[in-house]
């Protein structure tokens, strides 16, 4: 009997912890709290990024000025190829006069096509330059902005921070769904933009590659 009073109270024992092990998992789990962030929009809103989209455009806009240059430039070499050409046409000419003129607006021609490549490789150039300087100040703003935001939602409480702006391999939001009272965006702005300079400019202005071409009647520009 008292053998069995034992095993009883040694059962009872055992059931006590285990509802006691499957009892404090339940409080010890730690809590995930999501939030999400709308990085496209805390780039773009940064006064760093404003500023610097206005420096681009500022030097998109010199670029622009030096291209129109240039194609002025070779705009009046085509006037004197088609003045040449017309002359070496001209049925009231000898053949000799009409053979310098030949002659000349080749030369005419050959400097025309020099000047397209010119103007072309003068825009890559610019293009690529633009393009660069802006891929290096996104991937270091990116990088500021990441942590920035990474240090308010720690100090809101948030186990894991989501982007929203990004869209998954089919093209849509990775975020399907997100209750407006989960979104930082807003705080983190404030955040990032705290110390604006005064002067700085609030509108945001996208930089435009240099375009323009020498057009020669009856001849395809060179590439």
């Amino acid at each position: 009997m008292k053998k069995s009073i034992q095993t009883l109270l040694a059962i009872a024992a055992l059931g006590s912890l285990s509802l006691a092990a499957n009892a404090q998992p339940a409080s010890a789990q730690p809590v995930v709290k999501l939030l999400v962030v709308d990085m496209a929009k805390l780039y773009d809103s940064h006064y760093k990024t404003v500023e610097q989209n206005a420096k681009i455009q500022a030097d998109d806009a010199k670029a622009q000025e030096e291209v129109d240059k240039m194609n002025k430039d070779g705009n009046a070499l085509v006037e004197e190829y088609k003045s040449l050409n017309d002359q070496s046409n001209n049925p009231t000419l000898t053949s000799e006069a009409k053979a310098k003129a030949q002659a000349e607006a080749q030369k005419k021609l050959e400097g025309i096509q020099t000047k397209q490549r010119e103007v072309q490789g003068f825009i890559q150039n610019t293009r690529n330059s633009l393009g660069q300087r802006l891929n290096t100040f996104r991937s270091l703003m990116l990088e500021e902005i990441s942590k920035i935001a990474a240090d308010v939602a720690k100090r809101k409480g948030g186990t894991v921070l989501l982007d929203k702006a990004g869209p998954t391999g089919i093209g849509i939001s990775n975020l399907i769904y997100a209750d407006a009272g989960f979104d930082i965006t807003d705080d983190v702005l404030k955040e990032i933009n705290k110390d604006r300079p005064a002067n700085a400019p609030t509108a945001p202005a996208a930089a435009a590659a240099p375009a323009g071409a020498i057009t020669v009647p009856g001849l395809a520009p060179k590439k």
